[in-house]
């Protein structure tokens, strides 16, 4: 993890980067590596470079299916413990679903009676936990950006909960990004539901699809349905300003370099 991930950032210039810690297609817990992650550590020091950690795609805290549930809560501490021993600052989860509306209710007690001892346990040292909404489909539990007060209510509004928001996924559940004042019209409502201080991370990602698809299918900044426009509101938002941005767009380094050089041009001009 460590070199390659390094090396790509230094690479596309990037001053943040975010890491998987174990597959994120699987359960698998890999036990820790001490020396490798203190390399990490040190060598991201050194380039002052901000480290995320996202977790497994299979986490669904509002599972129906036991087994889907208990894989979910070890995983989530699993990440947790591991974005600590790499330094990392957060670590994103997607907000799941109920999968049947029958479930919901029971989802956001379940959520809240497994993630209190967990939450409970994080030390100042501790990364965030970072929620990042989905694009709206099917039982998602944050349908939109609203949804995430009975997030948080279910999580006791814990300090150590924060946002991260991806762009493709807010334009595809239907906030239009798009349109002049769009963004700053939905980064307004994000503070007015979580609070400035917990927007914490931006996944930076343009669409392939319309407004209002519900389809997560992200594409390249400027090449796609959200266009590159809405990006220079996003930056210029005062609630973002601590808040990284992660490209998770299609291609390798020369795609992202340039992607990186417009959004660095884009905050240089602020």
């Amino acid at each position: 993890m460590a070199k390659r991930s390094i090396e790509y950032a230094t690479t596309i210039k990037a001053e943040a980067i975010q890491v998987f810690t174990s597959n994120p297609r699987g359960w698998a817990m890999p036990e820790p590596n001490p020396d490798a992650d203190l390399a990490y550590r040190e060598r991201a020091s050194e380039l002052d470079l901000e480290t995320y950690v996202h977790a497994p795609f299979l986490i669904n805290l509002g599972s129906p299916t036991e087994g889907t549930y208990k894989n979910s809560l070890a995983s989530t501490a699993y990440s947790l413990r591991r974005g600590r021993d790499i330094g990392a600052l957060g670590v994103v989860i997607h907000t799941g679903s109920a999968v049947d509306e029958s479930h919901v209710e029971k989802a956001w007690k379940q959520i809240h009676e497994g993630m209190m001892p967990i939450l409970n346990k994080l030390e100042d040292e501790d990364p965030w936990l970072l929620l990042e909404p989905t694009a709206g489909q099917g039982q998602s539990l944050v349908r939109k950006l609203d949804d995430l007060t009975k997030y948080f209510e279910a999580l006791e509004w814990h300090p150590k909960v924060g946002v991260c928001l991806d762009t493709c996924h807010v334009f595809a559940a239907g906030h239009d990004i798009k349109s002049k004042g769009g963004m700053k019209s939905t980064i307004d409502l994000l503070v007015e539901v979580a609070g400035a201080k917990r927007i914490q991370l931006i996944h930076a990602n343009d669409s392939m699809d319309v407004l209002g698809s519900l389809k997560d299918r992200h594409q390249n900044l400027g090449e796609g349905e959200i266009g590159l426009k809405p990006f220079e509101e996003l930056i210029a938002h005062p609630a973002i300003a601590n808040a990284p941005l992660i490209l998770e767009t299609p291609g390798e380094e020369p795609e992202h370099g340039s992607e990186v050089a417009k959004l660095r041009k884009i905050r240089d001009k602020k």
